[in-house]
């Protein structure tokens, strides 16, 4: 029997010693954590050929145009995902999509990365941002 791409991934996050909290296989999703990066309750999403990455980096309480300039700022320097805004405009979350058919090992790795750095690298900003939103 073909291996899945829900299994596949797993495999992927498991070889990764990233820690799986919760998956769900029939809503192809996980919820890790990887203390290491800086991740928690990392979203990952096997929906139909996309594997959709989503980490909630925080909530914003008003409109902020300088915030919102400055994301898009940081996101020139991420190498894969962007800061985006959730359908609400509520919430400010770490984004990456990548396609399941052809899906490597570092692919996924290499996205998890980019959210750890884009963390790290921006981590008091997005600190301040978090409270001043």
């Amino acid at each position: 029997m073909a291996q899945t791409y829900f299994d596949k991934v797993r495999d992927f996050l498991i070889e990764l010693d990233i820690t799986i909290e919760r998956e769900d296989p029939g809503q192809t999703l996980f919820i890790v954590n990887d203390e290491e990066r800086g991740i928690t309750n990392l979203v990952i999403d096997c929906e139909d050929e996309i594997l959709v990455i989503e980490q909630v980096i925080f909530k914003l309480s008003t409109s902020n145009e300088a915030i919102f300039k400055r994301l898009l700022q940081m996101n020139r320097e991420l190498v894969h995902g962007a800061f985006v805004l959730d359908e609400g405009g509520e919430l400010v979350i770490f984004r990456d999509s990548l396609q399941l058919e052809n899906l490597d090992l570092n692919e996924i790795e290499a996205s998890i990365n980019a959210l750890g750095l884009g963390l790290a690298s921006f981590a008091d900003e997005l600190i301040d941002f978090a409270k001043s939103a």
